[in-house]
């Protein structure tokens, strides 16, 4: 089930949160952030976020924003995580379809990710699979925190008619 998310719902979903920032393999976020400033930044600043719960367990969350302002306010953004033990069962896939199917009830007539780690194949191949297209690369775009500088895909699709 996909739901919004609540404050408890991330606090129980923090130590993935945390884990997947730890890395710093997919995310551009700063390591040190504690639970409280990534409930910020997820959920408070996003126009929404969601999770996908399963038997009482929070096995993913994304959430949904304005990609830019004003006249570039047409476009969202989003971004996914998925617990580790949950990853390869369709739920990122899942959460992808709802996240358009949101943007497009709230106006948006297109989806971008800003920066799509190229090391990240898993979720380049079902971004594509599901219609993104690659339309920029940034050159050592991140710094992967076992391979140092790496590129990173813009990536986007459209959604609906402007």
């Amino acid at each position: 089930m996909i739901r919004i998310m609540t404050k408890l719902d991330f606090v129980e979903f923090w130590p993935t949160f945390e884990a997947i920032i730890l890395a710093q393999e997919t995310y551009a976020f700063s390591p040190s952030m504690n639970c409280d400033e990534a409930f910020s930044l997820w959920c408070e600043s996003a126009l929404v976020a969601f999770v996908f719960e399963e038997k009482g367990k929070i096995l993913g969350t994304y959430y949904l924003k304005a990609n830019g302002m004003g006249p570039s306010s047409h476009i969202s953004n989003c971004g996914y995580m998925v617990s580790a033990d949950a990853r390869g069962k369709g739920i990122a896939r899942q959460m992808c379809i709802h996240s358009q199917e949101v943007a497009v009830e709230k106006g948006f007539s297109a989806m971008q990710y800003n920066s799509v780690v190229s090391s990240n194949q898993v979720a380049i191949t079902l971004w594509q699979k599901l219609g993104y297209n690659i339309i920029g690369t940034i050159p050592n775009g991140y710094c992967h925190g076992q391979l140092g500088y790496i590129d990173s895909y813009i990536m986007y699709k459209q959604l609906s008619a402007v």
